[in-house]
């Protein structure tokens, strides 16, 4: 990389419901504009906002439901540099450990729907959230895990630095 970047740091929220369907907003604006992903935003840093208060504001604003803290389990820490040769990020994945219930809504950020694990790999997604993100948060899901991934040059190279020690 010739240039530093600015990192960037945000949570990505992951929230399922009675019939194990995750929520995913269609985007509408960068980053990722007219992919799917989880919910979620950048952390509010001139107030100092933690990742916890983020993934709640959060899911309030793009969702209107409130989430109680001891519901919220972080199931994986993500950095990645270079995406898009934009930017750094650091990323704190929740999941919302109890069914949601939610009518699909269209909001500023995109439209929210309910999609099967087997639905999500025929969604345009992320390139990252296909090859790393999504197979590490069905791995570990219910665990944690640390990982890194360098996008830098149009490649995609990973690794997990913090594994779960009870996951296989």
């Amino acid at each position: 990389m010739d240039r530093p970047l600015p990192y960037q740091v945000a949570v990505l929220c992951y929230l399922f419901d009675e019939q194990a369907r995750v929520l995913l907003i269609h985007r509408r604006r960068p980053p990722n504009q007219d992919l799917y992903s989880p919910i979620g935003g950048k952390l509010q840093q001139p107030i100092g906002e933690s990742p916890v208060a983020c993934a709640v504001r959060e899911i309030g604003e793009e969702t209107g439901l409130r989430v109680d803290v001891r519901n919220l389990h972080l199931t994986g820490i993500i950095s990645e540099a270079g995406y898009e040769n934009q930017s750094h990020w650091l990323m704190f994945l929740y999941e919302v450990t109890t069914p949601v219930c939610l009518t699909p809504v269209t909001n500023a950020e995109g439209t929210l729907q309910w999609y099967s694990r087997e639905q999500i790999n025929e969604l345009p997604i992320p390139s990252t959230d296909r090859q790393v993100i999504w197979p590490l948060f069905w791995r570990y899901r219910g665990h944690f895990f640390a990982a890194h991934i360098c996008c830098q040059d149009d490649k995609l190279i990973w690794r997990i630095e913090q594994p779960a020690s009870d996951v296989t």
